[in-house]
C-alpha cells in the first residue's frame, strides 16, 4: 500500500496531467449536479415563494410536511427514486435506472424541499416588510410572490449555492439509482467511496482535492456576487 505522502504526490500528479479517467468522473459529476440543482431551484422558488406569502388553512401542515421532507435521510429519497423506476415500478418504462437521467432525477428530488424551505423563509420575511405595501398597489399572490424573488434575487444566489452543494456531495442517492458503473454513472462521491474501499488512495484523493476546490471556488463566487451587488428594495 502507497504511503500517505507518496498517494499525495500521486493525486496531486493526476490533477496536474488531467487524467482522463479523473476528468470524467469531475465533468460526470458536474453535468448531473448542475442540471438537478437547475430544475430543484425552477421548481422549488417559486413553491417555496407561494408558499411564503400564501393564506390558507393547510399552510401550517405543508411547512411541517417540507421540514420533515428536508430531514429525511438521503438513502431514502434514493431508494423511493429507485422504486418508482425499477421495472415492476410505475415509472419503468423510461429505462432510466442506471442512468444519467436516474441520477439527475433523483438529485432534483432530494434538493427541491431545501430550495423551497429557504426560498420561503426569505420570502415570508421579505413579505413582513413590503407585503402590505404591494398588496395596497393591487398585487395579487402569484404577482407578490414574483415580486419577491425579484427583490430577494442576490440572496437566492445562497440558495442555489447550497442546493448544488447539496446534491454533489450526495452519496448513497445517486450510488443506488446510478449503480456507481465506471464511466457511465460514477461521480466524484460514489467513485471516492469507491477507490478508497479498494485502496486506490490518489484517485480518490484527487477527486476530494477537486471536490474541496469546487465548493469553496462557489463560496468564492458568493462572496464576490454579495460584494459587487447590493441588495436593492422594493421600498
Amino acid at each position: 500500500m502507497n504511503s500517505l505522502t507518496e498517494s499525495l504526490n500521486r493525486a496531486f500528479h493526476l490533477i496536474v496531467a488531467f487524467d482522463s479517467n479523473l476528468i470524467g468522473i469531475v465533468g460526470r459529476s458536474l453535468h448531473v449536479s448542475i442540471l438537478a440543482t437547475a430544475w430543484a431551484c425552477l421548481i422549488g422558488l417559486f413553491l417555496g415563494a407561494f408558499l411564503g406569502v400564501g393564506q390558507f388553512r393547510l399552510k401550517q401542515l405543508m411547512i411541517l410536511a417540507l421540514n420533515t421532507y428536508v430531514a429525511i435521510p438521503a438513502i431514502v429519497v434514493g431508494l423511493i427514486v429507485y422504486l418508482l423506476l425499477s421495472r415492476s415500478g410505475p415509472l419503468g418504462s423510461l429505462g432510466w435506472l442506471f442512468s444519467l437521467q436516474a441520477m439527475i432525477l433523483a438529485q432534483t428530488i432530494l434538493v427541491i424541499p431545501l430550495a423551497m424551505s429557504m426560498t420561503r423563509q426569505l420570502v415570508s420575511d421579505a413579505d413582513l416588510q413590503l407585503g402590505e405595501g404591494l398588496k395596497s398597489m393591487g398585487a395579487g399572490v402569484v404577482l407578490r410572490a414574483v415580486l419577491l424573488l425579484v427583490n430577494e434575487r442576490h440572496a437566492l444566489v445562497t440558495v442555489a449555492v447550497t442546493c448544488f452543494g447539496r446534491a454533489i456531495s450526495e452519496v448513497g442517492t445517486v450510488m443506488i439509482v446510478g449503480g456507481n458503473i465506471d464511466g457511465f454513472t460514477r461521480v466524484m462521491t460514489t467513485a471516492i467511496a469507491l477507490e478508497t474501499s479498494k485502496g486506490d488512495l490518489p484517485l480518490a484523493i484527487g477527486l476530494g482535492i477537486v471536490l474541496l476546490s469546487v465548493v469553496l471556488a462557489l463560496n468564492g463566487l458568493l462572496g464576490l456576487i454579495r460584494s459587487l451587488q447590493p441588495k436593492d428594495s422594493l421600498s
